[in-house]
């Protein structure tokens, strides 16, 4: 997992091919407004987390974020134990993200 800010994040994700972003945060988070093309996987129920994880990729690369940059950093590292390779934490969360984001 790298931990990255935001203008990092963004950059690495331009430069990635096949990348996927991913919101861990709730579905009422999520429904105030997100991150364009972001699949909803909420970290808050365990149990459908890790039943999502296991439809992923494992060689990614994932970007994740959440609302402050905790939760997202937890999925990540959950994630890299499930055999997921190459995740992004966005640092700070969608609280420091200073770009688009859609309702």
């Amino acid at each position: 997992m790298e931990n990255l800010t935001g203008e990092e994040w963004r950059k690495q994700l331009n430069a990635t091919s096949k990348s996927q972003i991913i919101d861990v945060r709730t579905q009422e988070e999520y429904e105030n407004g997100h991150l364009k093309n972001a699949l909803q996987i909420d970290f808050m129920k365990q149990q459908d987390f890790m039943e999502n994880l296991k439809n992923l990729d494992k060689d990614g690369p994932y970007f994740v974020y959440c609302r402050s940059g905790n939760r997202s950093a937890q999925a990540c590292k959950i994630m890299e134990m499930q055999g997921v390779k190459n995740t992004y934490n966005l640092k700070g969360g969608i609280m420091k993200w200073d770009g688009d984001i859609e309702k």
